[in-house]
């Protein structure tokens, strides 16, 4: 089991200190979130809290997934980092592929990128893009991805180019490329989200919610993969669960496929500041390195 420590919608510049601390108590990863806007008026709900506001996000600090993994990255050496999710279809995806390569490249190879479609039509307005069939988008932006990332195609001489419903350029070639493969880590409870992490992605990320609707969404995964004939070992399932906190919780997570536990030591979808300090946050997951990560690689 890998662990991964979870921090959103909190001070910035804690970030920094935080991956550190995450890092030196044997944490693989770190998430790391991803908000472009928050739109002074909309009708839009949230579809990961059981009552769909959106008032959480307002005057919070969010700086831009890509440019946090580059701070974050420069002062860590072995974390990884997990953007929980990028919101890909209202991106360039040829920027987007520029982005995470050279971060991947300039890391060591150590961005787990996670990927999903915004909830927020805003989010598309204010980009100026449409928000109809924003899926088929979501696919392309993937195809794009992987195309103008893969490592096997970094030589001088290797070019790729796409044509699509939606997006469409002649051969090009960026480097440096990554010297593996960028993990491209699907967000999402939708049933197109879980098929989209299997056939498109290697892995799939959890966003929360009650054991029973878990376990619904580990089934209906596993049912996916057997559907696809999927069988590989690296497949990714990053979860958020009350089973990460114990070690037979852990162990019960194992057993269902999980290989990535999210965890996380306060509600981050509390109206208004982050009250709580640097370092309560730094003792919660100290004790969680000392009490369950350890223990559990025992």
């Amino acid at each position: 089991m890998r662990f991964t420590y979870a921090e959103a919608m909190t001070q910035a510049d804690y970030y920094a200190p935080l991956a550190q601390a995450a890092e030196r108590a044997g944490y693989t990863s770190m998430t790391v979130a991803d908000s472009l806007i928050y739109p002074e008026e909309s009708d839009s709900t949230y579809p990961y809290t059981d009552t769909g506001d959106r008032e959480f996000l307002q005057g919070k600090e969010f700086i831009e997934a890509f440019i946090l993994c580059a701070h974050l990255f420069a002062v860590t050496e072995t974390l990884r980092l997990t953007p929980f999710v990028v919101k890909l279809p209202v991106r360039p995806p040829v920027l987007a592929a520029k982005q995470a390569s050279s971060l991947a490249f300039l890391s060591g190879n150590r961005l787990g990128l996670g990927v999903g479609l915004s909830p927020w039509p805003e989010d598309f307005a204010a980009l100026g893009v449409d928000w109809k069939r924003r899926g088929k988008r979501m696919d392309e932006c993937m195809d794009i991805l992987r195309g103008l990332t893969d490592p096997s195609a970094s030589g001088e001489n290797s070019f790729f180019g796409y044509k699509g419903e939606f997006y469409e350029f002649e051969p090009l070639q960026q480097r440096p490329a990554p010297t593996e493969k960028i993990p491209l880590l699907v967000g999402g409870h939708a049933d197109a989200a879980l098929r989209r992490a299997v056939v498109k992605g290697d892995g799939w990320m959890h966003a929360g919610g009650d054991g029973e609707e878990l376990d619904r969404l580990l089934v209906r995964l596993a049912e996916i993969r057997r559907e696809e004939g999927d069988t590989r070992d690296d497949f990714e399932v990053h979860v958020i669960s009350y089973d990460a906190y114990d070690l037979d919780g852990i162990k019960r997570l194992e057993d269902k496929g999980v290989t990535d536990c999210i965890v996380g030591f306060r509600d981050p979808y509390v109206k208004g500041p982050d009250p709580e300090p640097l370092e309560k946050k730094i003792k919660h997951l100290e004790w969680y390195g000392e009490n369950i990560i350890a223990k559990a690689a025992q």
